[in-house]
């Protein structure tokens, strides 16, 4: 990817997460690909470390099982605790959030692709989750004033972007003091290959 700039880099991701967007779109009880979607979706989240229960309670379209972990098992998130959750897709884990931080705390998920906020947007209104907002906008740039966050939680979204330092800039700002980080993310355990570098669907995957 070192011959790619950051705002292909971007477009690939935004391109190719707007497409699950559609691809996971809602349907009736009675379809059948419907249904198997979000069998899928769940068997990833139980490999992952969700438990049933949590599983249960998220709206079943807002899990898409795009994580790669559990973030909401090292948040220990608190009642009345505002979170920002980086990259947030269709909201599976503001959903979670919200229900911890209960109606006095506050849920603030950002993505940077319009189908996966309009997804999410959709669900916390027919669901009526009135203490969670989704905001279209980069996690290199957050749309979220200074020292807002108690909490920060993000799931297998800061390997996607091209400039990670910004990222925890970005997080560092919008962070109250004596706040927290929850990340769970993959990391390179040895160099890539030229070959690996130039796969859209491994960058993207």
């Amino acid at each position: 990817m070192e011959d790619m700039s950051k705002t292909d880099i971007r477009s690939l991701v935004r391109r190719s997460y707007g497409e699950i967007a559609a691809d996971n779109a809602e349907g009736g009880d009675c379809c059948q690909d419907s249904l198997r979607i979000k069998s899928s979706a769940q068997e990833i989240s139980r490999g992952i470390g969700y438990s049933d229960i949590e599983i249960l309670n998220a709206p079943a379209d807002a899990n898409m099982g795009l994580g790669c972990g559990n973030p909401q098992l090292i948040a220990e998130l608190q009642a009345d605790e505002t979170v920002i959750d980086l990259g947030s897709g269709g909201g599976f884990d503001c959903f979670l959030a919200a229900e911890k931080v209960g109606p006095r705390g506050y849920v603030i998920g950002i993505d940077m692709t319009p189908e996966m906020v309009s997804r999410a947007r959709l669900l916390s209104k027919k669901h009526e989750f009135r203490n969670v907002d989704f905001r279209l906008g980069e996690i290199e740039n957050l749309p979220v004033a200074d020292n807002t966050a108690d909490v920060i939680i993000s799931n297998c979204v800061i390997n996607l972007s091209p400039e990670k330092q910004r990222v925890y800039d970005e997080v560092y700002r919008v962070l109250k003091k004596g706040g927290r980080i929850a990340i769970s993310d993959v990391v390179l355990v040895k160099e890539l290959t030229e070959t690996m570098k130039q796969d859209e669907k491994i960058y993207c995957g």
